[in-house]
């Protein structure tokens, strides 16, 4: 049965309401921190101007706060600001305020000295002649940076999507995980229309008179504070709330699955999982969708719900490569398949805690593996081709790149070159495809929900099966994309819910049916 491919407008229609929310909290987000860049910023530029020795210094200090790169900065807000808007906010507001200060401070001080000096010959003290000469003389230079810094804004503001702030990050994110084209422009597209909106909006404002400007700057702040309040009920709203990924959001095994098969309504924020595990530590987040071997269950002390409905397929990892490739190195089948069965679900779990917790390099993690296992060997020289491996980015995907890595160059004269930290499924699956990379690690499910998309039908035939579903997409991606599937390493990361275990007692929640009556009677 041909499933007919959903076209990019239809997609827009069925998702209009979140793409309608979704670009409000992404112009909230913008516009506040835009407005308290502002009202931060544009004095600051004249206080500069008024005493140029501070200049340099505080140009400075906007400056480093400009080169940190945005999603790390996201992460320093994190432990101050907790996840959401707040931390969002407060670092567009930190990129903003170079272009506003450094635009403030150059208009005033560019002003003709011969007019500053024709207003104090006028009898103007020094406060009218800032706010009657030099700064209407200034506005289209502070204007500029306002601009400047709005674009900025739109554009860092799809990151918010990470730390759980919302925005049309959401939806690029779940594209880039879910393979999803249509997903991916239904963010990305909108994104760009803001920007471009709102430079043409202000670059209209920047050639108004002084008197028609007037009220555009008592309408422009009421503006940025109502569109601002979009952002703010969640941080009052009560009840369990659960944090769930971009691509968990946007799949049948994921919340789309749990609302189908159990009717869960749970108030919900998309994170990264990168910061999804501490913030249900935290107290946060009350509910999590992870992976089954992840070190941090563990690390947090966190309880995995029972799929009573078991909508969650099958997920064993494998190792997947080009069949290119591995007709001109066949020697690489042997090589890679001495981990398979190796690996349970426990041993991957400890190896994850080992990442995740305790911080150990990945690559020591995996010789001290293959040590135990007696499979390592001494690197030869590589002086052969080199066989480019891939991985996502988390800890598990980071440690079987470097088991491949350490194998590939003890057992074969074959260079490896790691391209680690790809992102989501699509990312590495369009580089293995693209010919950019050789090899990954991949799941059985990721393999047969997000890439190969069958029909609903046959994935219920196959759900609980884990041989057939393995059958299935080691058939299927070796006639569509010429990708074999290698044995299976052992171990079955599974998706799961989450919480933290002493919430979970308390609130007598073991399973996903527990959870679901319990948010019913609240």
């Amino acid at each position: 049965m041909m499933i007919e491919r959903q076209t990019f407008w239809s997609f827009i229609q069925e998702q209009s309401g979140k793409l309608l929310d979704e670009t409000l909290q992404h112009t909230g987000l913008t516009f506040i921190s835009l407005l308290i860049a502002i009202l931060i910023g544009v004095p600051l530029g004249i206080i500069i101007s008024r005493r140029t020795r501070l200049a340099g210094i505080v140009l400075g200090v906007a400056g480093v706060m400009q080169t940190i790169p945005s999603i790390a900065l996201l992460g320093f807000m994190i432990p101050v600001f907790g996840i959401g808007p707040r931390p969002a906010i407060v670092a567009l507001f930190l990129y903003a305020l170079l272009p506003i200060i450094r635009n403030t401070y150059t208009g005033i001080i560019n002003v003709d000295k011969h007019i500053k000096e024709a207003a104090t010959g006028l009898g103007m003290s020094d406060r009218q002649t800032l706010l009657k000469v030099e700064i209407p003389l200034a506005m289209p230079v502070i204007l500029a940076g306002i601009r400047i810094a709005t674009v900025i804004n739109v554009g860092v503001a799809t990151l918010a999507a990470y730390i759980a702030a919302g925005g049309l990050g959401e939806f690029i994110f779940g594209g880039i995980s879910l393979n999803n084209t249509d997903m991916i422009l239904a963010g990305a597209i909108p994104a760009a229309l803001l920007a471009l909106l709102f430079d043409f909006l202000l670059a209209r404002l920047q050639h108004m008179t002084i008197k028609r400007g007037r009220v555009v700057f008592v309408i422009f702040p009421l503006i940025l504070l109502l569109s601002a309040f979009y952002v703010l009920p969640s941080l009052g709203a009560s009840g369990l709330l659960a944090g769930f990924t971009p691509e968990f959001m946007g799949r049948q095994d994921g919340y789309l699955g749990l609302k189908k098969t159990y009717g869960l309504k749970i108030r919900t924020v998309v994170i990264s999982d990168a910061v999804m595990y501490k913030a249900a530590m935290e107290k946060q987040l009350d509910v999590i969708s992870g992976y089954g071997t992840d070190g941090r269950i563990k690390a947090f002390d966190l309880v995995t719900l029972t799929d009573d409905k078991k909508i969650f397929p099958p997920y064993y990892c494998a190792p997947i490569i080009r069949k290119q490739t591995l007709d001109q190195h066949p020697e690489l089948m042997s090589i890679l398949n001495l981990l398979a069965g190796r690996i349970n679900d426990s041993l991957m779990t400890a190896l994850n805690y080992k990442a995740d917790y305790l911080h150990q390099a990945p690559e020591q993690i995996a010789r001290d593996f293959l040590k135990e296992q007696g499979l390592y060997k001494i690197p030869r020289n590589g002086k052969n081709a080199t066989v480019r491996i891939g991985s996502k980015i988390f800890a598990e995907q980071y440690i079987l790149a470097s088991m491949y890595t350490q194998l590939i160059k003890g057992y074969s004269d074959l260079g490896v070159q790691t391209k680690t930290g790809l992102g989501g499924t699509k990312i590495c699956f369009d580089a293995m495809t693209n010919d950019q990379i050789d090899l990954y690690p991949e799941y059985t499910g990721t393999g047969l929900l997000v890439i190969l998309q069958p029909a609903a039908d046959k994935v219920a035939l196959l759900n609980q099966d884990k041989d057939a579903v393995y059958d299935y997409v080691q058939k299927e991606f070796q006639e569509r994309y010429q990708i074999s599937w290698l044995k299976p390493i052992g171990f079955n990361n599974t998706y799961a819910l989450m919480m933290r275990k002493g919430q979970a007692n308390e609130l007598k929640v073991h399973s996903i049916s527990d959870l679901v009556n319990y948010v019913k009677k609240r």
